[in-house]
């Protein structure tokens, strides 16, 4: 007799199970995302069936919700992104590249959650204890009902859980974990879809939060199905530099708050520092009276950032010019030169162009391009922009200056950082309150922005 297939192919990116390879997912219609699993389980094997539990309908008059506070995990910056803080019986993903800090930044969560009297445990999968109490020294005092345990089998852990009952448990990494029934490697397709249920069901079981950590790929996605992010609660990414000293977190998905709130940290010797005032931090060192510096001002979603944007004009010796873009579009650099071009009757294509935003950060806000513009004029005519001048706007094809998005509040972060004058576009000044402590300069089009110079 023929033996009986026990591996299927499952997409990475959606979940979709398929008996043999195709090179297109049904589901989700991307290529090359099939990887071979098994599909054996043991339970099934040896004829062991667990009894299943009957589900009762309920109206929705019936289903009683209490209005519970959130948890503050001590740190200002991580409670804005989680929506005001933790969320009893949530289920939250944290991804980033290696060595970025997600684990030294949840190990410091957890000392301030137990210093405030949560009951927390901390499964690591991937360092010993001797690991976990040398980087809790470096980080500070622990104190509170911090519990530490080292394993990988969910099985084990489950009944962990059940035993010790905590109120937030941290798993590190989703990766290292593996289920019994499941027979394939742990990290797998299978395991971590799995792995990633069986949590779920702890969490909202029992109300436990649950922080998981997710390793990424070489693209920067969490590695495994795409499926698990969708059955996560809150999906969070710590990017930055790992040669730099700052870290951005950025959530991604969040059931119980907003996407668009970053916060900003900062690597030092005892862990991770959050940075209250990033806009301070990004323009320190700003050299003075130097050209093709100008002050913009960047939303991450109700938060303003002044980030110093650089550019560099220089003239070409090749055929064809070169254009550099850090931190921004490559292709909306190109875009602002040709409109520079066309209706400002600049000749951009003898030059080499190179566009900087300073400190690393990457912004791809339309509110840029202003600020782009000038800095290029800047650096052209070799004539510094005023230094005490922040400059913000979008920058249309026919080169007129639009409107931007919470300008008042641009403005405001900007009196605060002591700057004295604002270029912004005359849209958003015709539709603010007037400013005593600071002149506002109102623009229609580029060239009247260029005139400023």
């Amino acid at each position: 007799m023929a033996k009986a297939k026990t591996t299927a192919f499952f997409c990475k990116e959606c979940g979709f199970e398929s008996a043999k390879w195709m090179g297109q997912c049904p589901g989700c219609k991307q290529w090359n995302t099939f990887v071979e699993e098994l599909t054996g389980k043991k339970d099934a094997a040896s004829g062991k069936l667990k009894p299943l539990k009957k589900a009762k309908p309920s109206l929705l008059s019936e289903i009683s919700v209490e209005e519970k506070e959130r948890v503050s995990t001590g740190y200002l910056e991580l409670d804005r992104v989680l929506g005001g803080g933790v969320v009893g019986g949530s289920l939250v993903l944290v991804g980033g590249d290696p060595g970025i800090g997600k684990s030294t930044l949840l190990l410091q969560v957890c000392r301030n959650l137990a210093s405030a009297g949560q009951k927390v445990l901390y499964i690591s999968g991937e360092e010993s204890l001797k690991q976990i109490k040398l980087r809790a020294n470096r980080i500070g005092t622990v104190t509170g009902e911090l519990l530490f345990l080292c394993e990988t089998s969910l099985d084990v852990i489950q009944e962990t859980i059940q035993e010790v009952k905590p109120d937030i448990v941290i798993i590190d990494s989703i990766q290292t974990m593996f289920r019994e029934e499941v027979a394939s490697a742990p990290g797998s397709v299978s395991q971590v879809r799995e792995s990633t249920n069986l949590l779920m069901q702890i969490a909202k079981g029992d109300g436990i939060t649950i922080f998981i950590v997710g390793h990424v790929t070489k693209e920067g996605v969490v590695a495994g199905p795409r499926v698990l992010e969708h059955m996560v609660d809150t999906v969070l990414y710590f990017e930055g530099d790992r040669h730099a000293s700052y870290r951005i977190l950025r959530g991604v998905k969040n059931r119980f708050g907003s996407t668009n709130e970053i916060g900003v940290f900062e690597m030092r010797e005892q862990g991770l520092v959050e940075v209250e005032n990033p806009s301070e931090f990004m323009l320190d060192g700003r050299p003075e009276g130097a050209s093709g510096a100008v002050v913009a001002c960047a939303m991450e979603g109700t938060r303003p950032i002044l980030l110093e944007v650089q550019a560099l004009v220089t003239q070409s010796n090749l055929g064809i010019p070169r254009r550099t873009a850090a931190g921004t579009d490559y292709n909306r650099v190109n875009l602002l030169m040709a409109v520079l071009e066309k209706r400002c009757h600049y000749e951009m294509g003898r030059y080499d162009a190179y566009v900087n935003i300073a400190g690393g950060m990457k912004m791809n806000e339309p509110a840029l391009d202003l600020a782009i513009i000038m800095a290029l004029v800047s650096s052209l005519k070799d004539r510094p922009v005023d230094e005490k001048a922040i400059v913000f706007g979008e920058v249309g094809l026919s080169g007129e200056v639009r409107a931007v998005s919470l300008a008042e509040q641009r403005v405001n972060e900007a009196v605060k950082l002591g700057f004295e004058a604002c270029i912004l576009p005359q849209i958003c000044l015709d539709k603010m309150k007037k400013q005593d402590r600071i002149r506002l300069i109102g623009v229609k089009n580029v060239r009247e922005a260029i005139a400023v110079l």
